[in-house]
């Protein structure tokens, strides 16, 4: 009898995870079951600063720090895993939450920087979010001397912006009134390509979150009377402010509900601040639905 494929084994394997038949394909831990194991496991992304990074083999990043002082307030021992975003975060979920991997990976009892978006819950049923923990901003960064100051988006026009391709100011920028400032554009691969190729002097304006430019200076030392980042009013449909959050399995609420109130006590103690300031990063308080 000849030895089933590869491809067959594979698809084999999926079938029998999505029934929940592989051991691997664990089911969600509530908190009780946690707190018996002594080990809170947290995913966080891979190639995400300043909240999450494995380069160099250490993990770190505010996310990173979170994580950490959430199982020390719950007083459990960090299992970080630090892993690649999918092409969406409703695969992100599915991968690491709730049905896990081909391999039979434990899966994560939290995951991070979790939109905190109601539709996102709605249509992911097998999941639950928690409070978020941040107010994510877009915003924009300008040399001064460059341009003479930057007050709407029709200031654009005065330079050239650095953008990461397909990110959400990408999105803002290409579409803001009826793609005006697409000459403006320049693309990059990633937002660390687009920052360093600004603080060269290549670009007289930076695109990006607020935390992203924030971290970036900060790393770079770049002097604040040099470089100033600001907000502007931006039309149209794409977002430019969602809070972020954790996600646990849905029947895993009772955690939810202990990593919520873990992370107000760090944010009423102003810890979060202090966990964002070491990065460069002004911390923004998450605002809800």
């Amino acid at each position: 009898m000849p030895l089933p494929t590869r491809r067959a084994l594979a698809a084999g394997l999926a079938a029998l995870a999505a029934a929940g038949l592989i051991a691997g394909a664990a089911a969600a831990r509530p908190f009780d079951e946690v707190v018996a194991s002594g080990v809170l496991r947290v995913a966080v992304y891979d190639d995400n600063l300043p909240f999450s990074n494995e380069a160099g083999g250490a993990p770190r990043g505010i996310d990173v720090d979170i994580a950490q002082a959430l199982a020390d307030r719950l007083k459990l021992r960090l299992d970080l895993r630090v892993v690649d975003a999918g092409e969406n975060v409703d695969g992100d979920f599915r991968l690491n939450l709730w049905r896990g991997d081909l391999a039979g990976t434990p899966l994560a009892d939290l995951m991070l920087h979790v939109p905190h978006d109601r539709l996102l819950a709605t249509r992911n049923e097998q999941i639950f979010l928690t409070t978020p923990y941040f107010e994510q901003r877009l915003a924009f960064a300008y040399r001064r001397g460059a341009i003479e100051g930057f007050e709407s988006l029709r200031d654009l026009e005065a330079g050239t912006v650095a953008v990461e391709g397909t990110s959400a100011s990408d999105s803002v920028l290409m579409s803001a009134e009826g793609g005006r400032f697409r000459a403006n554009v320049k693309h990059f691969r990633s937002f660390e390509a687009a920052a360093k190729a600004f603080l060269a002097g290549e670009t007289a304006i930076l695109a990006g979150t607020r935390a992203g430019i924030e971290a970036a200076l900060a790393e770079a030392k770049a002097a604040p009377e040099d470089v100033v980042v600001v907000e502007v009013p931006v039309p149209g449909l794409v977002r430019t402010r969602w809070d972020l959050g954790g996600a646990v399995r849905s029947d895993s609420r009772d955690l939810a509900y202990a990593v919520g109130e873990a992370l107000a006590a760090l944010a009423n103690e102003g810890r979060l601040k202090t966990i964002c300031a070491g990065y460069g990063v002004s911390y923004t308080a998450p605002q809800g639905y």
